[in-house]
């Protein structure tokens, strides 16, 4: 994500930290400052707080992350922003069960967490203050130690008790998907899902607004689009499996030459709106001039440079049997928005991750109008 910057890494995983995190330790901080006879010490207090609880919202992401990783998704990063975590699997599982596992493994960790913090609160007395949530904001008004970890554990409780919602793109909401794909396949499981979490949505969104709850407002809105951002990725993954990307490419390319220069490339993006060039030697592509290069090229006043200068050496490969979908997945997997399709050792063309977009909003336009009646 942008305005990111990593943390640390744990598990070959990069930990970010979005520059609005840091809206929330003054929150907390702020909130502990107005609750406690010494504000200096309760702003710290609930700095301390926020750090403690995203720690967990941490170790929450990376239980969904080490099992997707056992199952063979890469995991390429989890961010850490003011309304949780977010950690950024390549591809979503294949297999239902190990989509149920995954989407688990989260919540699993808070309970955990909860169930230790229980214990060394003292068992019962901790769970009758946590009877109530407003006897528990009466009674956590110091700095304590007591205090800290009564309201972790009963922070931890509450994250469960969100992410089992059953609304995309909570927790629960991949449990529900999962559940019903076994019997009815993900692309029928996830239309299901994605409306039941939208109707979610929408009865928490009335409900915040009746109730002046303007943050549960926020969240419904997250939880309604997020619903339907999931319903697109799964239309996507079933409309782009019935083409193969070497019956997509663009298979009227410009490519550049060893001996072309910048200035040409640019002409090129003028007057043809292609951003990407393979750059041949003979019939063999030695690299990939994209217009970011290009325009990187011209702001260092360097349009006559040659265009070997700018390339990139190093670009991913395809093979053209591989479906649309397998590309996006690729390209995900991989971290890059552009690939080179070869047939065998014969190089045919590059295909991005906006051509994949442009073929699957042409291929769902004809899959809707072969469905018309005649």
């Amino acid at each position: 994500m942008n305005w990111s910057f990593q943390l640390v890494r744990i598990a070959g995983i990069n930990i970010k930290v979005h520059v609005t995190f840091f809206l929330i330790l003054i929150l907390g901080g702020l909130q502990w400052a107005g609750n406690t006879p010494n504000s200096i010490e309760g702003f710290l207090f609930g700095v301390v707080l926020m750090i403690l609880l995203f720690v967990c919202v941490t170790l929450h992401e990376l239980g969904h992350s080490v099992v997707a990783q056992r199952f063979g998704i890469p995991v390429h990063e989890i961010t850490l922003l003011p309304l949780g975590g977010v950690a950024q699997l390549s591809k979503n599982p294949e297999k239902p069960l190990h989509e149920l596992l995954i989407a688990a493994a989260g919540p699993l960790v808070n309970v955990i967490i909860a169930l230790v913090l229980l214990l060394i609160t003292g068992g019962g007395n901790a769970l009758n203050v946590l009877g109530g949530r407003g006897e528990l904001l009466n009674q956590l008004n110091d700095t304590a130690p007591r205090t800290l970890l009564l309201w972790l554990l009963g922070a931890n409780v509450s994250l469960v008790i969100f992410n089992l919602i059953p609304a995309f793109p909570l927790d629960g909401g991949r449990i529900l998907r999962a559940l019903l794909a076994m019997g009815l396949g993900f692309p029928r499981a996830t239309r299901i899902a994605t409306l039941v979490g939208q109707v979610i949505a929408i009865g928490l969104g009335i409900y915040g607004i009746t109730s002046g709850n303007f943050i549960l407002v926020l969240i419904a809105i997250f939880v309604f689009f997020g619903a339907g951002q999931e319903n697109t990725v799964a239309q996507s993954k079933t409309v782009l499996t019935t083409q193969k990307v070497g019956d997509a490419y663009n298979k009227h390319a410009l490519t550049l030459h060893v001996g072309d220069r910048v200035s040409k490339v640019v002409d090129y993006i003028l007057t043809s709106y292609q951003p990407d060039f393979a750059v041949m030697q003979g019939s063999t592509p030695i690299g990939i001039v994209r217009r970011d290069d290009v325009l990187r090229a011209l702001a260092l006043q360097h349009p006559d440079a040659f265009v070997t200068e700018i390339m990139r050496r190093d670009f991913p490969r395809i093979d053209s049997t591989k479906s649309l979908d397998e590309v996006r997945e690729f390209l995900a997997e991989q971290s890059q928005r552009i690939v080179a399709v070869f047939n065998g050792n014969q190089y045919l063309g590059l295909i991005s991750s906006e051509d994949l977009s442009e073929a699957f909003a042409v291929l769902t336009f004809v899959q809707r109008n072969k469905k018309l009646p005649s």
